[in-house]
């Protein structure tokens, strides 16, 4: 057993170093200082904290100057997930749009280049790559975050996307274990329940998981999801069978493990949130992400203190959460480390671009006029993903406007949105832009009534294309990030 050096400043030190909380505001406020001080060793970057690169540098320095070894974690996937692009959409594709390239190479290079301008912010751990398989198309919650629905393909590309973030020294996290693709609820809302046998799991869900552990990923974050073929009653992230059993000692995994946000209703709305975090250390993670909502002191100390007594009643083993807290340090020494040790990367700034432009699908349904303008851009908007957020801009609009100045757009949704379209149109050539046509009926129907009375209407998808392809010219997008954005628009004016 693990010798200890018991007594409060230690326990305290621990309880503190196993959360990753937000917080609010562009700079350092004082109660992160304070604590850093106090054996917090890890702090998140939401949208909330982003203005610009510069910005989010000086913060950084700012915390690191109370703490050099700290880690600073942001949930950047790229594609339609940004928190560095929030404001302008992002600069690169995500992993649905590299999965539809299917160029490892590719989706390295992009990668690598996501994790140059993260480290160059003073960000050294990415909540991201996304390994999860998107068996349901109708999954209202992974989607265009997914690679693809084929094992291999997500395996190849999980692989890739851990290689080329972690060449630039900032640590990935794959999430959501052990796999959050066959679902058809969201977790920020309610439990989700997988309901497949064992054999399915591990032949459909966990292969890109173990291509992420060969690949050294330096971290693995945990899912809200019930999974009764490896444990009936605990969620993946409050589960030892799962945390333990399965990925710590059949996979073999040896890296931090870090919770999705705890706020999320699949577990405190279930377990509350303090007695949660109490479960999921006791059942193996590591790091608890908290404060995509709650990101005030408060929280962080009624977390704290919910740790050091659960220990000192005998709830949670002492050595547990000593464990716990030497990962989380052990991961910010490798950071440090990669950091010096990284080989410099060039500057790959248009590699994002190149991406979106190789990743589009064009299917032409008739041999129509040239697309000139003046156009109309009617974008049909489903109620957001809370992962994506509904602050980050998204479309062709913007970039149409530029490429055929007088071009206009309007904004629609529900039951009148096709008719309400086209009567904003007056008259001009209709680009319309969806999101996951297949899961929002009244977007189809938004769809039927545009193409019966105007059949020359572009249609541009930017989810998940399960829809079949219709419209004069169809061009799907595999996500909407600004990158995808900006290739559409060309793709419409080049006909």
């Amino acid at each position: 057993m693990t010798t200890l050096a018991t007594g409060p400043d230690t326990l305290t030190r621990d309880a503190l170093a196993v959360l990753q909380p937000g917080f609010d505001g562009t700079t350092a406020p004082d109660w992160v200082r304070r604590r850093l001080g106090e054996g917090l060793a890890s702090v998140a970057l939401f949208g909330r904290n982003v203005v610009t690169e510069e910005q989010v540098t000086a913060l950084t320095a700012e915390l690191r100057a109370e703490r050099e070894d700290l880690l600073v974690a942001i949930d950047e996937e790229s594609g339609d997930v940004t928190r560095l692009d929030v404001r302008t959409g992002s600069s690169f594709p995500g992993n649905h749009a590299l999965g539809a390239v299917d160029d490892p190479a590719l989706t390295r290079g992009v990668a690598r280049e996501l994790g140059r301008r993260l480290a160059a912010c003073g960000v050294n751990f990415d909540w991201a790559p996304s390994a999860d398989v998107n068996a349901d198309p109708d999954n209202p919650v992974i989607g265009v975050r997914s690679f693809g629905a084929a094992t291999d393909l997500v395996a190849r590309h999980t692989a890739a996307w851990v290689e080329g973030l972690q060449s630039t020294g900032v640590a990935a996290c794959t999430k959501h274990f052990p796999g959050h693709g066959d679902t058809n609820v969201d977790s920020h809302h309610a439990v989700p329940r997988i309901d497949v046998d064992a054999d399915t799991l591990y032949e459909r869900e966990l292969p890109p998981f173990r291509a992420a552990i060969a690949a050294g990923t330096r971290a693995v974050m945990s899912a809200h999801i019930l999974v009764p073929a490896l444990d009936a009653e605990r969620p993946g992230t409050l589960s030892s069978r799962i945390l333990t059993g399965l990925l710590r000692e059949e996979l073999g995994y040896q890296g931090l493990i870090v919770t999705d946000g705890m706020e999320m209703r699949a577990i405190s709305g279930t377990y509350g949130l303090e007695h949660g975090v109490v479960l999921a250390i006791a059942a193996g993670a590591d790091a608890i992400c908290v404060g995509g909502g709650l990101c005030d002191e408060a929280t962080v100390l009624n977390l704290r203190d919910a740790l050091v007594a659960a220990v000192r009643s005998g709830e949670l083993p002492e050595e547990r959460l000593h464990d716990a807290a030497a990962r989380v340090r052990e991961l910010a020494r490798w950071t440090a480390q990669a950091r010096g040790g990284a080989a410099s990367t060039e500057p790959e700034p248009e590699i994002g671009l190149i991406a979106a432009r190789r990743a589009l699908r064009v299917t032409r349904a008739q041999a129509g006029a040239p697309v000139t303008g003046p156009l109309f851009v009617a974008q049909f908007n489903p109620q957001a993903n809370i992962a994506v957020g509904d602050e980050t801009p998204w479309g062709v609009a913007a970039e149409l406007s530029r490429l055929l100045p007088g071009s206009a757009a309007g904004s629609f949704s529900g039951a009148d949105a096709g008719a309400d379209a086209l009567a904003a149109a007056d008259g001009r050539r209709i680009v319309a832009v969806v999101r996951d046509e297949h899961r929002h009926t009244w977007m189809g129907a938004a769809l039927d009534a545009l193409l019966a009375a105007r059949p020359d209407t572009v249609v541009i998808e930017m989810g998940v294309p399960q829809a079949p392809p219709r419209g004069a010219l169809h061009i799907a997008t595999h996500g909407a990030a600004r990158v995808c954005g900006v290739a559409a628009a060309e793709a419409v004016v080049a006909g």
